[in-house]
């Protein structure tokens, strides 16, 4: 009697969740199926690589082991990235890379440009490591998890990581704004912890900034196809500052950044059709 009730229920469920994803209508359903997609193939990939990077822990070229497999998600979440001045990614230096935080999917943008900056060791925040597989075979790929409720301690991991950047010319990801923003008219305010590694490093900063993600609406539940450009701006040199000079190179920093992300803004939304569903901040 319970398997009929059990095995109808199923088929009742299963019949109602393909309906929802195949519907023209945008619901929640259809929307969050992308990002499952792209969180289930990143944890495959994580469980999948893991034996390779026990054999090299904590090498940053396990990052574009693993980057290289995952980048192919995007084709299946419809979305594209175009990648502005690679050139700057692409030279043999450290430094650290200053970049805007929108969402989740900012991630899969930086696995679609990590084949160009080739030596780049991520900041993450110490949750992610707690989410397995994925924060375990990050962990072994060389990212650096912080403790954000803890200055000294993540000054101390930065400080670390600093050392690896100079003597292996490694680059490190940085989002400075510590949570996610959906304003497309400008960026939150900036963490210094970044700063203060590139300034005692005395190594350059690379601004990129991600351009909106227009085509994401969480609000009406639509993740429609879309196309995301990465710009890497010139780099900011160190060279002679010290750490009184950090406010104002933050400052700078960001003032330089809001400005290409107020054009990439008006870029992608000023070639959409009239009344496209943005998702405004109230």
């Amino acid at each position: 009697m319970w398997d009929k009730i059990i095995y109808a229920f199923v088929i009742m469920l299963a019949t109602y969740i393909l309906k929802q994803l195949f519907s023209e209508t945008p619901n929640n359903i259809k929307f969050q199926s992308k990002f499952l997609v792209f969180y289930i193939w990143t944890s495959f990939v994580a469980l999948f690589t893991l034996p390779f990077f026990v054999f090299r822990p904590k090498n940053v070229k396990n990052s574009l082991c693993g980057a290289q497999i995952v980048k192919h998600v995007t084709k299946l979440i419809e979305v594209k990235w175009h990648l502005r001045n690679g050139r700057i990614l692409a030279e043999d230096r450290g430094a650290v890379i200053i970049s805007n935080h929108q969402s989740s999917l900012d991630i899969l943008g930086l696995f679609n440009v990590w084949h160009v900056a080739v030596k780049v060791a991520a900041i993450a925040r110490k949750e992610l490591f707690y989410i397995w597989p994925f924060g375990l075979a990050a962990y072994l790929a060389g990212v650096v998890f912080i403790d954000r409720n803890s200055t000294k301690d993540a000054y101390k991991q930065l400080k670390i990581t600093s050392d690896v950047m100079i003597k292996n010319k490694t680059k490190i990801w940085i989002f400075p704004e510590g949570t996610r923003n959906k304003d497309f008219t400008k960026l939150l305010p900036f963490k210094k912890g970044g700063f203060n590694i590139a300034v005692a490093a005395q190594v350059p900063i690379i601004p990129v900034v991600i351009s909106p993600y227009y085509f994401i609406n969480r609000k009406k539940n639509i993740f429609s196809k879309g196309h995301a450009i990465i710009q890497c701006l010139e780099p900011v040199p160190t060279k002679g500052l010290t750490m009184e000079d950090v406010p104002e190179l933050i400052t700078k920093v960001r003032n330089i950044m809001e400005i290409a992300y107020k054009e990439l803004s008006k870029e992608v939304i000023s070639a959409l059709p009239p009344n496209y569903p943005l998702e405004t901040e109230d």
